[in-house]
C-alpha cells in the first residue's frame, strides 16, 4: 500500500503513474457561444460533445442571422429601386412636390396650379415649360395613390424596355394626349358649347403619361393573357370616358391607345411574353414543397 505524499507537486498516482496534466478534464461551459465564436472549438471537436441527430441547435444554426436577414432585404430593396431609376426619380420628385403642395394657402395653390397646367391660355404663351412642370404636380395631394400605381404599371414597363424606351412612351403619352384634349376644348369653346374660361382651367397631373404605361404594357404578357389584359384596358378606360365625358378622360383614353400603339418600341425587348398564369401559381407550389 503506498500513501500518498501531500507535498508531491503531481498529486496521488495511480496504477499507471501520476495523471498527466493534459489528460485532465476541462470544465464545460454550458453557456452557448458568442456571436462569431466557432462552436466546433479549438481542435475541430464541439465542447458540448456530440449532439444527438435532430438536436434544436442544428435547426436553430441554419437560422439566418437578423442583422444578415436585413442586409438581405436592404440589398434586394436597393436592386429594386436600381431596376426602375426614372421612374423612382420621378416619384421622389413628386413626392417632394407633393409636400409644398399641401403647405401652400388654398388661393396661392390654385394660382400656381393653372399657371403650371397645359391649358389653352398657358400652352400659347409657355408650352415647353407647362408639358415639362405639369407631369410633375398633381391637383390633390395623393401620392400614396400614384406610388402604388407606379409600382404596378410604370415600374414593370422601365424594367422591360429599359429607362430610354420608358421615357419615349410616357413622354409620348403626356404630350399627344395633352394637345389632343385640349384641341377638343379650343373646338368646344370656338363652337360656343363651353365657356370661355375654360381657357383657364387645370390640367395637371401624370395620368396621362401613366396611362401610356398601361396600354405599352400589353405586349409584355404572352397570348391568350395579352388579350385579356387589352380588353380590360379597354373597357376600364371606355368606361371611364362614357360615365364622365369630358377632356381630361379623353386623354386618358387617348394616352391608353398611344401607348398600345407604341409596340414598335417593344421590339427587341428582353423579358417580354409573360404568362401570369404560371407566375403566379410557381410561388404557392414552392412554399408547400418547402
Amino acid at each position: 500500500m503506498t500513501t500518498a505524499d501531500p507535498t508531491d507537486p503531481d498529486g496521488p498516482a495511480g496504477p499507471a503513474g501520476p495523471l498527466d496534466p493534459a489528460d485532465q478534464v476541462e470544465p464545460v461551459d454550458w453557456e452557448d457561444p458568442e456571436e462569431g465564436d466557432d462552436p466546433s472549438g479549438p481542435h475541430g471537436s464541439s465542447p458540448y460533445g456530440s449532439s444527438p441527430p435532430g438536436s434544436a441547435r442544428r435547426g436553430s444554426a441554419a437560422l439566418p442571422h437578423p442583422r444578415r436577414r436585413a442586409a438581405r432585404t436592404a440589398a434586394a430593396v436597393v436592386r429594386y429601386l436600381r431596376s426602375a431609376p426614372g421612374t423612382f426619380i420621378w416619384l421622389l420628385i413628386l413626392g417632394g412636390n407633393t409636400f409644398a403642395l399641401v403647405r401652400m394657402s388654398p388661393r396661392f395653390r390654385r394660382y400656381f396650379l393653372i399657371t403650371h397646367s397645359t391649358n389653352l391660355d398657358e400652352l400659347g404663351h409657355h408650352p415647353v415649360k407647362v408639358l415639362i412642370a405639369s407631369a410633375f404636380w398633381t391637383e390633390t395631394p395623393s401620392f400614396l395613390f400614384w406610388f402604388v400605381l407606379f409600382n404596378l404599371f410604370s415600374v414593370p414597363v422601365e424594367r422591360w424596355l429599359g429607362t430610354r424606351r420608358w421615357l419615349g412612351v410616357v413622354a409620348l403619352a403626356h404630350i399627344l394626349a395633352t394637345l389632343v384634349s385640349e384641341g377638343a376644348v379650343a373646338y368646344l369653346i370656338d363652337a360656343g358649347d363651353l365657356p370661355y374660361r375654360t381657357k383657364h382651367t387645370i390640367d395637371i397631373g401624370v395620368s396621362y403619361a401613366l396611362s401610356g404605361a398601361v396600354g405599352v404594357l400589353t405586349w409584355y404578357f404572352a397570348r391568350p393573357s395579352r388579350w385579356f389584359y387589352l380588353g380590360a384596358a379597354t373597357t376600364f378606360y371606355l368606361l371611364l370616358f362614357g360615365f364622365s365625358t369630358n377632356f381630361t378622360n379623353l386623354g386618358h383614353l387617348t394616352a391608353f391607345l398611344i401607348g398600345v400603339g407604341c409596340y414598335p418600341l417593344t421590339i427587341g425587348a428582353h423579358g417580354g411574353d409573360w404568362r401570369p398564369e404560371k407566375s403566379l401559381l410557381r410561388k404557392p407550389v414552392f412554399l408547400l414543397r418547402r
